[in-house]
């Protein structure tokens, strides 16, 4: 005799497994916003590249200063994606392992649990980097003092 879950079993994991699931789409939403992030720092970066040779005194200095502060924004944008997918990949973990612990009749309830946890604080780490990135970002769009002073005369 082969065994078979009940269908009733089956629909019961894959009811467990939606909340996981839809965390997964929002996941994948913040992911999106993170990768546009990095291209859009990218692309500034590969223009203020080809200013850099042919300028000079304080305008040199400024492309200096932002093409720094952009490096290092592409480094915190970079954590927060390898953050939200190793998120993004504990939870399909959490998923698969519902289904093998229904299937196999594993007790690894616990185990589950905590790689849920750990999908949690990823998440939640990966979002951080996220605001510190947006807080940088901020930095780099004020507009400077010199370029809003009246013009004396």
């Amino acid at each position: 005799m082969q065994f078979s879950p009940a269908v009733t079993t089956i629909a019961q994991t894959i009811q467990l497994s939606l909340a996981p699931v839809f965390l997964l789409a929002g996941i994948g939403a913040v992911l999106n916003v993170i990768a546009g992030r990095l291209a859009r720092v990218v692309d500034r970066a590969r223009a203020l590249e080809r200013l850099h040779p042919r300028s000079s005194g304080p305008e040199h200095d400024r492309h200096v200063w932002e093409l720094r502060l952009l490096d290092r924004r592409m480094s915190v944008i970079n954590a927060a994606l390898f953050l939200c997918v190793t998120s993004a990949v504990a939870i399909c973990t959490v998923v698969a392992l519902l289904f093998v612990a229904e299937l196999a009749n594993l007790h690894i309830g616990t185990i589950v649990a905590l790689i849920f946890i750990l999908a949690m604080a990823l998440l939640v780490a990966g979002l951080v980097m996220f605001m510190i990135e947006v807080r940088m970002s901020l930095r780099a769009t004020h507009i400077r003092a010199e370029l809003l002073e009246r013009e004396r005369g």
